[in-house]
């Protein structure tokens, strides 16, 4: 797959395309499968993937057939295609890209728009009674926005991506909208203020019917997620329980519960917060843009009791001066490349931390060398952090 179609995972924002074209052809040849599926659809810079995830497990929980897409993923390509948890076999993909090979398009496609239209065939095989499909990029444009959902959702916004989305928050959050649907209801996660308005306008335009999360009561519910941003994030998926019990989806208070209780194993979910050990306490996180890294911070320091180890790798494209400025200066740094290309390099990490004059940077060529390095140097009541990117993660498992 990473050597037959461009990827955004290996090439960054070379492989993205624009257009819903492309997609639209390479569901044509497979009878639009697409057309026999129901959806909920879900956007946002961060929390899009616990949403999804939460929802999945709790509609898994709730009886239902669920078909889940994210990405990227951690360890394994299957892992973006999963039905009640269970990855698409590897032989269907072996299928799958020898169909799509044997088209005769007019255009290379892409490996996120044979990913997306392998995920609507597995669904539609499965006979999913639902599927909760993530974006890629964006929304408007996205390779997933050729759905028609009975429900959008939201969950925020923040400045990422801009060489490819725009460079203010407005600008972001109209191409998020983008997956609002006429007469389709849509929700509202954890949403500047400011930027309510510009939703309210494109969802009228639209007659969708908005929700927001924030009113949401959680307090029944325990979350077994380390991280107060998923607090946010579950209001926002039981906003969406809600709204889509009312369409006939029968989901009691057992099943959310349950659904936030069997989270990995009904969903793979896995790197955001999540404990690899104690004594030393051991964070694996995937967060990689300000807002996210910001979040998990404001966690971790507060149950930090001594020194915080960060692990820090991350993608060539991200604005690491300004996630610099996020970590406490008292903090043990171990900045790293992983292995994947689109990795920063060592010298770039070098002159960019240099210049935030930090205490105790230290500097590794290989990712694996500086984990065994932090974990090394850490003491029972410290914290061991690493963060900075999905790739950074996967070079872990």
């Amino acid at each position: 797959m990473f050597e037959q179609f461009p990827s955004y995972q290996t090439i960054g924002s070379k492989a993205y395309k624009p257009t819903l074209a492309n997609t639209l052809a390479i569901v044509e040849s497979l009878n639009n499968p697409q057309e026999h599926l129901s959806f909920i659809h879900v956007a946002g810079s961060n929390g899009k993937g616990s949403v999804c995830s939460m929802l999945a497990s709790v509609l898994t929980e709730a009886g239902y057939k669920v078909g889940l897409f994210t990405s990227p993923h951690i360890k394994d390509y299957r892992e973006r295609i999963r039905v009640n948890g269970t990855c698409i076999d590897e032989q269907s993909v072996v299928g799958f890209i020898q169909t799509i090979k044997g088209q005769d398009f007019d255009f290379e496609p892409s490996f996120f728009e044979v990913t997306f239209a392998m995920a609507l065939q597995h669904f539609k095989q499965a006979e999913c009674d639902i599927c909760i499909i993530e974006t890629g990029l964006g929304g408007r444009l996205d390779s997933t926005n050729i759905i028609s959902p009975i429900l959008s959702i939201i969950t925020s916004i923040s400045l990422e991506h801009t060489q490819i989305l725009g460079n203010t928050l407005e600008e972001i959050a109209t191409e998020k909208a983008g997956i609002i649907k006429s007469n389709t209801p849509a929700v509202l996660g954890n949403i500047q203020t400011e930027l309510v308005p510009l939703f309210k306008e494109i969802a009228e335009e639209k007659s969708a019917h908005l929700h927001f999360s924030i009113d949401t009561t959680i307090a029944e519910f325990e979350i077994p997620l380390l991280g107060r941003y998923q607090e946010d994030n579950f209001r926002t998926v039981l906003k969406s329980c809600e709204i889509i019990q009312e369409m006939g989806y029968s989901i009691d208070s057992s099943s959310i519960q349950e659904g936030l209780n069997t989270l990995s194993k009904n969903t793979g979910f896995a790197g955001r917060l999540q404990i690899m050990g104690q004594k030393p306490l051991i964070l694996f996180d995937v967060s990689h843009n300000e807002d996210g890294i910001k979040a998990s911070l404001e966690s971790v320091l507060g149950i930090l009791k001594g020194t915080l180890h960060i692990v820090y790798g991350t993608s060539n494209d991200k604005d690491v001066s300004s996630i610099l400025d996020l970590f406490p200066k008292g903090a043990n740094f171990y900045f790293c490349e992983f292995t994947n290309e689109r990795s920063m390099q060592l010298t770039d990490l070098k002159s960019l931390a240099n210049a935030k004059e930090l205490e105790n940077p230290s500097f590794f060529k290989s990712s694996t060398d500086a984990f065994e390095a932090a974990k090394s140097n850490a003491k029972e009541e410290d914290i061991v952090l690493a963060i900075g990117s999905f790739f950074l993660i996967s070079d872990f498992f």
